[in-house]
């Protein structure tokens, strides 16, 4: 049974992190722990797929899974904007508080602003997960 409510609160936080029909969404940090559910929330948000690593072009945004062993976030988050056009975005995807993998807040606070972005919403999005949507200050990237 489809919890109803709990589908239409997700959709509203996908809404709210910014994504929106006809995007470019790339996905990186993919693992066998990611929501399937929320991956598919968020295709059905930009009427498209999710695109892999081996995309090659500009994106409106990326979809970064993040967990606390995997590597250095600043890095992972200057590796995101490689690809990302002037006004698009970052969502970075992190278990949430007492789960396994979870990442501080104040970790992602420094890494993003190491990157040159700053956070400009946090989400609970599904039991598991939450998001920060990444974005360049209003006075530009550094």
């Amino acid at each position: 049974m489809v919890d109803t409510a709990s589908s239409a609160a997700a959709n509203t936080a996908v809404a709210k992190l910014g994504f929106d029909s006809d995007q470019i969404i790339l996905e990186l940090g993919y693992d066998d722990d990611v929501d399937d559910a929320l991956r598919s929330q968020i295709e059905d948000a930009v009427n498209g797929e999710l695109e892999d690593e081996d995309y090659g072009d500009v994106v409106h945004g990326v979809l970064l899974w993040w967990r606390e062993d995997d590597g250095d976030l600043t890095d992972a988050i200057v590796d995101a904007l490689a690809t990302l056009e002037d006004q698009g975005f970052i969502v970075l995807l992190t278990p949430k508080v007492g789960r396994l993998g979870e990442v501080d807040p104040s970790d992602i606070a420094e890494a993003a602003d190491t990157a040159g972005l700053q956070a400009s919403a946090s989400v609970n999005l599904t039991r598991e997960w939450s998001g920060t949507r990444l974005v360049a200050p209003k006075s530009g990237r550094r």
